[in-house]
């Protein structure tokens, strides 16, 4: 596929400023970067723009703040960019504003300075034409390099980009080439598997999909929604009521055959690590049981659908695999795609972290630093993450 836009290797950067828009919505506990997959894959276009004598002012939002939240600051993720990257991230604590504009007059070529979380601003998720003006007065060149944000019309993304010159950073240029490849003629046959917590999340994705491939392989919390809508026993498995009908339709539709579901899965009876947990069909959860994974058979059902395709699209976990007694269905899931042989993608921030877990992430395709739920923070540890079957956090 073939998109016309300008990319940053087609202008020279050298001298200027350059606000980078980065995806830096990162996983916190305990005030430190629980999973900094984002923060690595943001490193690629400042580094680059460090060794033109840039003076490179990075942003980003971290979570879904309605205004400045002392737990969502980005001061540890200014920590960890410069663990990274081996250079000072001087982290500015405003978004807009004099101190911020006389901070980036100061800068010398190669200073990378990091604004504060965007959604601190109230203007930032309006597209406030005012924040937009004074983030553009902080730069010269506009590299837009968060495709997970990309698609949001803030004021840091379309604002700025309407305002200064602007390009495609390297990592935006690279997922919208290895994602395009799906949308032009993938090769078969093509399968999705989707999991996750929330099957609303997901819904878009679904119909988006379904014409599209040629199966689709549905687990983690999301497919007891289906598996109820199909009059399941789902017991006390997290079941989203006002998506049942919806659901059902696309069940009943004219795609509806390429959707497969489980046919067991493990189940706990309290979501606890050492929950007492076993293997039941998938349609008929004991009451008082909740399914936190899928069961051995569907696993190697899906599998199989996995290592024989031509194009694989993955985006959520099977099941709570922080957890070891509920981590075999995913385990699965990611040993196939990292055994087949046809062009995977894998999207999703705990999808990814899955494949990190077990050490695969280097064997597929193209890792999508799009999707997942963003940071949950709390007071305790983040043991499940949002987009896995239970979640813990906010």
């Amino acid at each position: 596929m073939t998109y016309r836009y300008l990319t940053l290797d087609r202008v020279d950067p050298s001298g200027l400023r350059v606000l980078v828009r980065a995806d830096l919505n990162v996983p916190l506990e305990d005030g430190r970067v629980a999973d900094d997959f984002r923060i690595r894959s943001a490193l690629e276009v400042i580094q680059r723009l460090r060794e033109a004598g840039s003076v490179v002012v990075a942003c980003s939002h971290l979570g879904r703040p309605k205004g400045p939240d002392p737990s969502l600051r980005m001061d540890p993720v200014a920590r960890r960019m410069s663990e990274l990257g081996g250079f000072e991230v001087r982290k500015l604590d405003h978004v807009v504003g004099p101190e911020v504009e006389s901070a980036v007059d100061d800068a010398r070529p190669g200073d990378v300075l990091l604004l504060e979380n965007t959604r601190f601003e109230p203007g930032e998720t309006a597209n406030d034409p005012a924040l937009a003006d004074r983030l553009a007065r902080l730069a010269d060149l506009f590299c837009q390099d968060a495709f997970g944000s990309v698609h949001r019309a803030h004021a840091s993304t379309v604002g700025v980009a309407e305002r200064v010159r602007s390009v495609a950073g390297p990592l935006l240029d690279r997922e919208l080439t290895a994602l395009g490849r799906f949308l032009q003629e993938p090769d078969r046959p093509y399968v999705a598997v989707l999991g996750g917590a929330k099957v609303s999340d997901k819904l878009g994705v679904v119909r988006n999909l379904l014409p599209r491939v040629d199966a689709m392989a549905v687990g983690g919390g999301m497919c007891f929604t289906f598996l109820a809508a199909r009059g399941a026993a789902v017991g006390q498995s997290r079941v989203e009521e006002d998506r049942i009908g919806e659901v059902g339709e696309l069940l009943d539709g004219p795609y509806g055959e390429r959707i497969h579901l489980p046919v067991d899965v493990v189940v706990a009876d309290r979501f606890d690590a050492g929950a007492d947990h076993r293997v039941v069909p998938a349609d008929s959860i004991p009451e008082g049981w909740m399914g936190l994974d899928i069961g051995p058979e569907t696993a190697a059902r899906f599998a199989d659908l996995v290592e024989k395709a031509g194009s694989v699209f993955w985006n959520g976990p099977m099941g709570v695999f922080e957890w070891e007694a509920f981590r075999a269905g995913t385990e699965r899931l990611a040993r196939a795609v990292a055994a087949c042989p046809g062009f995977t993608a894998v999207g999703g921030g705990d999808s990814v972290a899955a494949l990190r877990l077990l050490g695969l992430e280097r064997s597929v395709s193209h890792l999508s630093t799009g999707g997942g739920s963003g940071p949950r923070v709390s007071g305790r540890k983040r043991t499940a993450r949002g987009e896995g079957i239970g979640e813990v956090g906010g």
